[in-house]
């Protein structure tokens, strides 16, 4: 393996760790989307932004012309993350209410943490993780004690985010 496909390997490491954090936290609040999820998803972020630079690299080795738009490549991370997110939102038809939109929001985030990590912005992705983690723990504790989310349970769904 050569040094920069070690260097891949370490990014994608680094984000499926810090998406794993994330993950642990909805785990530990019963969420649809948990650990697993989460270390994919970043690593997965990571992995297409460092395979993106390789082929941009190579392309403009070969080929004199070739211009690339790295944005494309964000947009369409976010368009894939986001049928993920959009398979974890659950909508009751008894209560009318929908569910784990802030599960759906972590697994987006989680992706951001992933193209931070391969950007090379570790203390930005360690930063941000943790705010995920204190938003999705801490708000989430609030919301259950001062406006009672999370107490009443429709159909064997947790009705928190």
């Amino acid at each position: 393996m050569s040094s920069e496909e070690l260097d891949i390997l370490l990014k994608v490491t680094v984000s499926i760790c810090l998406g794993g954090l994330i993950g642990i936290e909805r785990e530990l609040s019963h969420k649809p989307a948990g650990i697993r999820t989460h270390m994919f998803v970043a690593g997965a972020a990571t992995l297409v932004i460092m395979l993106s630079t390789l082929l941009i690299d190579q392309f403009t080795q070969s080929y004199d012309n070739v211009s690339a738009d790295p944005v494309r490549v964000l947009e369409a991370i976010i368009v894939g993350i986001s049928f993920i997110g959009a398979g974890t939102v659950l909508k009751s038809e008894k209560d009318h209410n929908v569910y784990y939109l802030t599960t759906a929001a972590s697994i987006l985030f989680a992706a951001g943490i992933g193209i931070t990590v391969a950007l090379e912005r570790y203390g930005l992705a360690g930063a941000l993780t943790l705010l995920v983690i204190l938003v999705n723990a801490g708000v989430g504790g609030v919301e259950q004690k001062f406006l009672g989310k999370g107490k009443k349970h429709t159909d064997n769904v947790d009705p928190g985010n």
